[in-house]
C-alpha cells in the first residue's frame, strides 16, 4: 500500500468511529433543568425593586410632581 492510501484508510476509519459515536453524550454535560441561575430570593428582590419604582414613579407623576 502506498503511503496516501494508508493516510486515507486512517481518515476514512477516524470518519466511521466518530459516526458510530454520534449522540452518545455522557449524563455530565446533560442540563437537567431544575436549577435557575438566579436564585429564588435575588430574583424577588429584583421584581420588588423594579416594581416598587416604576409604582413610585406613577405615583409621583399622578400627584403632580411630574419628570423634575
Amino acid at each position: 500500500m502506498t503511503t496516501s492510501r494508508r493516510l486515507a484508510d486512517r481518515k476514512v476509519g477516524r470518519f466511521e468511529r466518530n459516526i458510530t459515536k454520534r449522540g452518545a453524550v455522557p449524563d455530565t454535560s446533560i442540563k437537567k433543568g431544575k436549577e435557575y441561575p438566579v436564585g429564588p430570593l435575588l430574583l424577588g428582590f429584583f421584581i420588588f425593586v423594579v416594581i416598587g419604582s416604576s409604582l413610585f414613579q406613577i405615583i409621583r407623576t399622578a400627584t403632580g410632581g411630574g419628570m423634575a
